[in-house]
């Protein structure tokens, strides 16, 4: 079955799109074959990989795999490992469509259950044919956050290095035990990712300071820096990207911890 890893906080400008995406890629790269979901209605890591426009995936993305519980139909093929559950803007109505059933075509559809669990339900159909489930998040606590979180096992949580960022923290551990408690896999944070880090600026140094004192055992010893080649890697993307291996170089120190530490469980 496969091990399913969320990236989140609940504030923009975290990298967790890009983060998503470079997992998703490195893993597949390595022969896992991996399923990337996107739960941001936003649609920027279905963008980053697919190389299309997210409005393309209208009425075939996430939300319709959610209503109909089943994401067969809706997956994309990026490559040999590597498939896609995409998302658009009318994710952005999928709280509408759990408490009133009504859809963005303006019709309804009936929902019974545990409104956190529908992504959960809806990837049981599919995670025994993957190795890892990797899912981005939307930039707030929302209902796609907590779906994301309750059909994890792991969380990793960005730490863009910033005093909002900083004040985000408590509430999105409390949002994992929270999953933790109601989800049915045991969700737990595997660490928090120092991420566009500036090293110019000293309240940076000292933001990425305080987060490993406060949290010594979570953070990953590895710090994410802006690099110009990672901001661009929306723009080529992983293949034919003369610059993919210099976007790559702070992740794969990133993506080896993590493994250890899914790995030792």
């Amino acid at each position: 079955m496969a091990i399913t890893i969320t990236m989140g906080i609940q504030k923009g400008g975290c990298a967790k799109s890009t983060t998503t995406g470079v997992l998703a890629y490195l893993l597949s790269r390595d022969g896992y074959r991996v399923l990337a979901v996107d739960m941001d209605s936003q649609g920027n890591l279905t963008e980053m990989l697919s190389r299309k426009p997210s409005r393309e995936f209208a009425e075939k993305s996430v939300l319709e795999a959610m209503q109909e519980r089943d994401p067969s139909p809706y997956i994309v093929k990026i490559s040999d490992k590597l498939d896609l559950l995409p998302a658009e803007n009318f994710l952005a109505t999928f709280p509408r469509w759990i408490y009133t059933g009504e859809t963005y075509l303006g019709g309804y559809t009936r929902y019974t259950g545990k409104s956190g669990l529908i992504l959960d339900d809806t990837l049981d159909k599919i995670r025994d044919q993957y190795d890892f489930i990797v899912i981005d998040t939307p930039p707030s606590l929302s209902e796609q956050t907590t779906n994301a979180l309750c059909a994890s096992d792991y969380v990793v949580m960005m730490f863009e290095c910033s005093n909002w960022c900083y004040s985000a923290v408590p509430n999105f551990i409390e949002s994992v035990e929270g999953a933790r408690v109601h989800g049915r896999h045991n969700t737990r944070l595997i660490g928090i990712l120092r991420i566009m880090n500036d090293a110019r600026r000293s309240d940076a140094k000292a933001f990425n300071e305080m987060i490993e004192e406060d949290y010594p055992n979570q953070v990953f010893k590895t710090i994410i820096t802006r690099k110009a080649p990672i901001g661009r890697l929306s723009l080529y993307g992983f293949e034919d990207n003369a610059e993919l291996k210099q976007a790559l170089r702070q992740y794969e120190d990133f993506y080896k911890e993590l493994m250890e530490r899914v790995k030792g469980g």
